[in-house]
């Protein structure tokens, strides 16, 4: 067998950023492996591609929940980016840190000061390459492009201005001192295209000859022996399976599929991997556990000015992007929001975020609807409801089953504070800066006013937003899977870096926490 140093499963945020600061070290070889094709799609790069990357199955996981008992059994679809770049390569580029907060959380719960607000901005900032210049809160020569945007809907605009009017101050700098208000999001974008983790990490160290990708191979399990991971089992189509080994395995293949590999190599909850035939080595009951995500509401209206970007026309605006890097293409379709702090606030964080889209935007836009539209899309930060994963069977190439358990809190927290966001939007939306562009309510279908009416429209209506995590979760405690420096508990050699390490959501878009939480594990391992 082939022998690495380290063994990257999962070329996503975290997996390209880890493949960058391991290989810089010339005497250390790198094997970094994806379970999907290379990032050679044009629609990728364009930014505006994203509208047309929802059906793509080539580059997405395409997972779906079970039955959601409070959403009306609806199964939800999840898109999970599969290609090198990962989600990063798919998603609509927000880049947000949340708050000091949500990381001083994180030390507490980790009981290592090194996950402290104070800690890990250091390396948010080691990322990151702003347009604006560097400041405290901001870097610049890092990998990962941040920028403005270089084209804006007049739409997007018009939401700003309704949230001033609704009592929201605007807000240019979700990073800056202050999360709250509204205003147009930075992107992870460089020069009007998209700066996916691996554009940004993995693209510019490609040449280095101790480092190696694979694409178009699915990690099947972590090679274990007495108590210490020494490599990985693979499979690449049909061929028969490989084993390569390494002085270390990292997991990097997210929320989802990071904590299925732990499961699939005998580590887990003991009684559910013997249901499945699967020996166990270590038993740690927390795998696939805590699993959070922001669920979310749109409302959507009608636009009779036909501002929208509903039926653009698309070889134009490719053909402009193409010429100048500028344009309806270069947007990255969700421009503007914002972030508040509502009544039903329990700490001093904000607790609904919201995303505009100058479009109709239905069951995540792959439901083409008629006519001319916009939605403001709105999630609760801080669910308490907690879900799991499960295997369906020991099958490596069957999905995982997801039950998100939305809305599943005793106290019925989570329902309030949705139909608090879904008034929100209403609110904002009524504004006088819409009154122009304002057409027909298109969701819900009418004007609504009742709590009870309130939570039938999310029942039928709401959908995930992309931010599931902490299903391997960092901890002190007995069910924590990994310690403060990312390692599985009872398991030597073995790390687990992406976002399911998370234990609590982070204020906002995970992405750029995922990159965080990369760069923080790849100094640990060095060191």
């Amino acid at each position: 067998m082939d022998h690495y140093d380290f063994i990257i499963a999962g070329a996503g945020s975290a997996g390209c950023v880890l493949a960058n600061r391991l290989s810089a070290d010339p005497g250390k070889r790198v094997l970094l492996l994806e379970a999907g094709p290379t990032d050679w799609h044009p629609l990728i790069h364009m930014p505006a591609g994203i509208a047309r990357l929802a059906n793509n199955r080539a580059l997405n996981w395409n997972y779906r929940t079970e039955p959601e008992p409070a959403l009306n059994q609806r199964r939800l679809w999840w898109p999970r980016g599969k290609t090198l770049g990962g989600s990063s390569s798919i998603n609509a580029m927000c880049y947000i840190r949340g708050v000091a907060a949500d990381y001083d959380g994180w030390a507490e719960a980790s009981g290592d000061p090194r996950w402290s607000w104070r800690e890990v901005l250091p390396w948010f900032l080691r990322s990151e390459d702003n347009s604006r210049g560097a400041s405290e809160l901001h870097g610049t020569g890092g990998p990962l492009g941040v920028s403005d945007l270089r084209h804006r809907n007049e739409l997007s605009i018009a939401l700003i201005d309704a949230a001033g009017s609704a009592g929201y101050p605007r807000n240019d700098d979700f990073n800056g001192e202050q999360l709250a208000g509204f205003g147009l999001y930075q992107v992870t974008q460089r020069n009007g295209a998209r700066c996916s983790s691996a554009a940004a990490f993995l693209k510019p160290v490609r040449q280095r000859t101790n480092l190696h990708v694979r694409t178009g191979v699915l990690v099947e399990r972590v090679l274990l022996d007495h108590g210490r991971a020494v490599g990985v089992q693979l499979r690449q189509g049909r061929h028969e399976a490989e084993r390569i080994e390494a002085g270390e395995v990292i997991l990097a293949a997210g929320a989802i599929n990071s904590p299925q590999l732990l499961m699939l190599s005998g580590v887990g909850p003991a009684d559910h991997l013997r249901e499945h035939g699967i020996a166990v080595h270590a038993d740690l009951p927390g795998v696939g556990a805590n699993l959070q995500d922001h669920l979310d509401i749109c409302t959507l209206d009608g636009n009779p000015g036909k501002l929208s970007y509903d039926h653009l026309n698309e070889l134009s605006a490719g053909w402009r992007w193409l010429r100048h890097r500028d344009g309806p293409g270069s947007s990255n379709v969700a421009e503007a929001g914002g972030f508040v702090r509502s009544r039903f606030a329990v700490d001093a964080r904000c607790d609904l975020q919201f995303h505009f889209v100058p479009a109709l935007l239905d069951d995540h836009g792959r439901h083409r609807l008629p006519g001319y539209g916009y939605t403001l899309h709105a999630c609760h930060l801080h669910p308490r409801s907690r879900g799991r994963l499960r295997l369906h069977s020991a099958d490596p190439a069957q999905p995982i089953a997801i039950h998100a358990n939305y809305l599943g809190d005793a106290e019925g927290h989570d329902l309030k504070m949705m139909i608090e966001a879904a008034r929100l939007s209403r609110e904002i939306l009524d504004q006088p800066a819409f009154a122009a562009h304002r057409g027909a309510p298109v969701f819900p279908e009418r004007r609504i006013h009742t709590d009870e009416e309130y939570a039938d429209f999310i029942r039928r209506k709401a959908e995930t937003i992309y931010h599931p995590v902490g299903t391997c979760r960092m901890g002190k405690d007995d069910r924590a899977v990994v310690d403060s420096e990312l390692r599985v508990r009872g398991v030597d050699g073995l790390r687990v870096v992406d976002a399911s390490v998370m234990p609590t959501l982070p204020t906002g878009n995970t992405n750029a926490p995922t990159i965080m939480i990369a760069e923080r594990a790849s100094a640990l391992i060095l060191r």
